[in-house]
């Protein structure tokens, strides 16, 4: 089969950065899907993993984690899907990737892609959706039926891949959604995903919410820089908040801030449950089919804005560039093999 792979830990302007290469077909076994891919989509997690280091591997690795395609074949415990069926899902980061022609994934993690959207559109959602459902409705304790509804929640970078979808779902939830970016187009892409108000994070955050009259809020989405936005996130939370980032940092926080207002600090990865085959892993397929209901029911949009074709190393690399630039809005997809 065809698939894209890197041997070499390196810069995405380098050629040999990521590749074309020919990889044996994969057999389905146990709860597994082989899957067809048809359209695949990039995210920080495949520009991280493939950033540079002084590591080489001995057979091609292959990134890729947001797909959407067709089921070719399953393994023999499989009980949610047939042969044919059309599914979108993220993966897991203990597997390879989804940069491939055929690939291999647990049906607990996999949902049938919404009837409305074509491959292309539905690829641009499964990690996003997933980490943005999580964060709001595990790690924030928000209630999707609308219990909070007219609470505030302030989405730090609100025009990224899963801020767009955040915005969303929280609009679902009834939520008063306050986002940031510094762009106008990007700003714009915030309105349009339904935010009620959009401030610019180059900018005093402190003083622009005062200004909207939420000295104070409810809760916090971090999709950027942790470290970077941590005191902000401390001044700006109200006493009980709850603030939960997506984003690692290699600085030490300083948890002990948040303890005067009692508020709740949480991360979030949509790999933790694949990675550790919590007993709870199927969430993620209850999730994702949740997402396609709301989907075809016109509740949520595709966040795709921008498409590739074919699926190559060289339509990769171009992705990735564009997502390291950080002018990237909503989420790029490539579909098609050549």
């Amino acid at each position: 089969m065809k698939a894209v792979a890197l041997k070499r830990y390196l810069p995405i302007s380098d050629p040999e950065s990521l590749l074309d290469v020919e990889l044996p077909d994969p057999k389905p076994q146990g709860k597994d899907l082989l899957v067809r891919v048809h359209a695949v989509s990039v995210n920080p997690a495949d520009t991280k993993v493939r950033s540079p280091k002084d590591k080489t591997e001995a057979s091609p690795r292959v990134l890729g984690w947001d797909a959407a395609g067709v089921v070719e074949a399953v393994g023999p415990e499989v009980q949610h899907f047939k042969v044919g069926d059309a599914v979108f899902y993220a993966g897991s980061l203990t597997r390879p990737g989804c940069d491939s022609e055929l690939h291999l994934v647990d049906e607990r993690i996999v949902a049938l892609k919404p009837r409305s959207l074509d491959f292309a559109q539905a690829a641009a959602l499964p990690l996003t959706a997933l980490t943005a459902h999580e964060a709001l409705f595990d790690r924030l304790s928000i209630d999707v039926g609308g219990k909070q509804a007219g609470r505030t929640l302030l989405v730090i970078n609100g025009a990224g891949g899963v801020g767009s979808i955040a915005i969303q779902l929280a609009k679902l939830a009834g939520l008063r959604v306050i986002a940031t970016s510094s762009r106008p187009e990007s700003q714009q892409w915030c309105r349009d995903m339904g935010a009620d108000h959009v401030i610019n994070h180059r900018e005093d955050i402190p003083k622009q919410l005062k200004e909207l009259g939420s000295a104070e809020v409810d809760y916090i989405f971090n999709t950027v820089n942790t470290a970077a936005y941590w005191n902000t996130m401390v001044e700006v939370i109200k006493p009980f908040g709850r603030i939960v980032s997506i984003v690692e940092t290699d600085e030490p926080l300083k948890l002990g801030a948040l303890m005067r207002k009692s508020v709740s600090f949480a991360w979030e990865l949509m790999f933790t449950r694949p990675m550790f085959q919590t007993p709870d892993m199927d969430e993620q397929h209850r999730i994702l089919t949740q997402v396609a209901q709301w989907i075809d029911a016109g509740r949520v949009k595709t966040t795709l804005t921008e498409k590739l074709t074919p699926i190559s190393a060289a339509q990769l690399r171009a992705a990735h560039a564009k997502l390291e630039s950080g002018k990237m809005v909503g989420k790029l997809v490539l579909e098609g093999w050549r």
